[in-house]
């Protein structure tokens, strides 16, 4: 795609509006978990070096149109503050005549953040109107929030449209080079492991890989459905019954091209998913109890192939993960895609969560910060932030 680079740009002395993805977990008005804030300070760092008038945009939560207290960014300004060592100027809002008065007397190398983009309606509806209000202070725009590029937002979508010079971030980049490695040039053997709760989620996911992979790892409740395909039993467990003919294609297309599609051989079953109850490993689901997690012979067998992999993406737990007990499928694929001598490339969301939660996100070579987004953009989907950013 013919978008340009922060280096392809001349921001000195500019207003730059940048859309970053500061939506962090809040805890009692505290940030619990930064890890978003830091994912954008190397963009941000660059444009303050290069003498750009910094103008940060973000949302956070789902406030659904209204001002709420709750929501606000101002936390955020704060530990960007510290982060950044450096006054960061806080708004009210995000449009308006206060909004522009500031950015017009913002200074080079400056830093300025608006307040939450989704205290307005527009922002989701992506509003021309409010587009307009939105862009309105920006001489260059940049985008650095690969996790809301698939969503057709005012900020993502509506605002590059009106101004000229625009790019992407230095965190954009990345993702993209990283995951369109995978699509484009992967090393072999390719291993997807797909996991979660629902096929339907990775539906296209899998269609897109089929011709670029050498086998699948499936694991999660999404597995139980691809053994109803197969007639074999999963008692009470999780199966989207309208999927099942979605499942048994995948099968038969996976046989047509060689592609193996590895399914639990064991499981930990019970009869509660909140883990108050007890539980087993089988290697043949009964009635009365459902599948929580894969079992130990599975986790063997997962990670010997995994361990002949040269190119492993990861996206969906194998089990119940934030249940203690229910964990250890999940733990066992994080320790052999960390393990491997492969690129591995994780797609967010849960599997990132889990990565972080068991301190082995540093021993992999890319950790994606958009569920939704790379997972879009792994079934060949258009982001429609991306596209906005093509000249």
């Amino acid at each position: 795609m013919a978008i340009r680079k922060l280096d392809d740009i001349d921001v000195a002395g500019k207003r730059t509006l940048v859309r970053v993805d500061f939506n962090v977990p809040l805890r009692d008005g505290a940030i619990s978990d930064p890890t978003r804030i830091l994912a954008a300070l190397p963009t941000i760092r660059y444009l303050i070096e290069a003498d750009a008038r910094v103008i940060l945009m973000s949302h956070l939560g789902r406030p659904k149109g209204e001002v709420k207290p709750e929501f606000t960014l101002e936390p955020v300004a704060a530990r960007l503050a510290e982060l950044l060592d450096r006054d960061v100027i806080f708004t009210d809002d995000c449009v308006g005549y206060g909004v522009r008065k500031l950015a017009s007397e913002i200074r080079d190398g400056e830093l300025m953040l608006l307040e939450n983009l989704r205290f307005h309606k527009g922002e989701t509806s992506n509003d021309a109107s409010f587009a307009e209000r939105l862009a309105a202070p920006a001489e260059v725009y940049v985008n650095d929030a690969f996790g809301t590029l698939h969503r057709a937002h005012a900020s993502t979508a509506g605002v590059p449209a009106l101004v000229e010079d625009r790019g992407a971030g230095l965190l954009v980049q990345r993702e993209v080079r990283a995951l369109g490695g995978l699509l484009e040039r992967p090393d072999r053997p390719f291993v997807a492991i797909l996991g979660g709760a629902k096929v339907s989620d990775k539906i296209a996911v899998f269609d897109h890989l089929m011709s670029r992979v050498d086998g699948f790892v499936v694991g999660g409740a999404m597995a139980y459905t691809f053994m109803v395909a197969l007639e074999q039993p999963v008692g009470e467990s999780r199966v989207e019954r309208d999927k099942v003919w979605q499942a048994k294609r995948i099968l038969e297309r996976a046989a047509k091209r060689g592609v193996q599609i590895h399914l639990p051989s064991d499981h930990v079953v019970s009869t509660a998913i909140d883990g108050s109850a007890p539980a087993e490993v089988v290697e043949v689901i009964p009635d009365g109890k459902l599948g929580v997690d894969v079992g130990p012979a599975t986790v063997a067998q997962f990670g010997k192939i995994l361990s002949g992999a040269r190119t492993i993406l990861w996206n969906g737990p194998m089990g119940i993960f934030e249940v203690e007990g229910f964990d250890a499928g999940t733990r066992g694929v994080a320790e052999a895609v960390a393990g491997a001598d492969a690129f591995s490339a994780v797609g967010g969301g849960d599997s990132a969560a889990a990565l972080e939660q068991m301190g082995l996100a540093d021993r992999v070579t890319h950790v994606s910060t958009g569920g939704g987004a790379s997972l879009q953009f792994l079934s060949g989907g258009e982001l429609p932030g991306l596209v906005a950013l093509e000249d």
